[in-house]
């Protein structure tokens, strides 16, 4: 039986897109989730959905636990994953606004645990990594974005920073040698654990500013980040709808 777990990132946060919508408190080997998850069904599908940062964004991307987000949605039975996400984009042809669904990431984390498997104790194990974003999910969510009129992007590769701060101009311009075309704090740490548990994962990412690399534009700042966001939540929550029926 399909069960969907929808993470929700800055701007869409536990979005009221449940019917008989739940509230359910959980703890994991990896400690208590930062807020309840809440569980209920779209067009009757079940669906799990978790508050990455927490109800109130009260977590910062280096403080969320991403072991026991992750794990919690696998005790829930969770069989797909699909993450909202903002971006910062690195490429002139995404706009403000346009959805990326990423493919490949680049994990530039310094500070997280990231990997179930902290001890070979019972033997060594190297999870493959080559293509870390389910190529069902994503064709599924390209599709019904190109069908639903939104601007999208297939495939694109993020780089997740540490965070919370944002990039300097030259950590900017190198990210773009580098053939990073979006920028994000979260995403690579949560694809890494999905594919050691293996539940299929993708992502949608909405571009949200330029960082700092374009230099005709100001620096990106949160408060921009989450007007963006925010403003176009409604078409993350409209995808949602439409892409969750179709899994399976």
């Amino acid at each position: 039986m399909i069960k969907v777990g929808i993470i929700g990132g800055s701007g869409l946060d536990n979005p009221e897109i449940l019917q008989d919508a739940i509230e359910i408190d959980v703890d994991t080997p990896y400690g208590k989730l930062a807020s309840a998850l809440k569980s209920g069904k779209i067009d009757g599908v079940d669906v799990i959905i978790l508050a990455r940062h927490g109800k109130n964004h009260n977590f910062s991307p280096t403080q969320v636990n991403y072991r026991a987000n992750i794990q919690a949605l696998k005790d829930q039975g969770v069989t797909h994953i699909i993450a909202t996400t903002a971006c910062g984009s690195l490429r002139e042809d995404i706009q403000r606004g346009d959805f990326v669904i990423i493919d490949q990431f680049i994990d530039f984390t310094r500070h997280r645990a990231i990997t179930f498997n902290d001890s070979f104790e019972n033997g060594a194990v190297h999870t493959p990594m080559a293509e870390p974003f389910d190529p069902g999910l994503r064709k599924l969510l390209f599709e019904t974005s190109k069908e639903l009129g939104f601007r999208v992007h297939q495939g694109g590769t993020v780089i997740t920073i540490e965070g919370p701060r944002f990039s300097t101009i030259a950590e900017s311009k190198m990210f773009i040698i580098w053939g990073a075309d979006v920028i994000n704090m979260s995403v690579a740490s949560e694809a890494i654990l999905a594919n050691e548990v293996g539940i299929p994962y993708s992502v949608v990412a909405m571009s949200t500013d330029y960082d700092c690399w374009k230099e005709d534009e100001a620096p990106v700042t949160w408060e921009e980040i989450v007007k963006t966001f925010e403003d176009n939540a409604d078409r993350v929550i409209e995808l949602l709808k439409r892409v969750v029926p179709g899994i399976g």
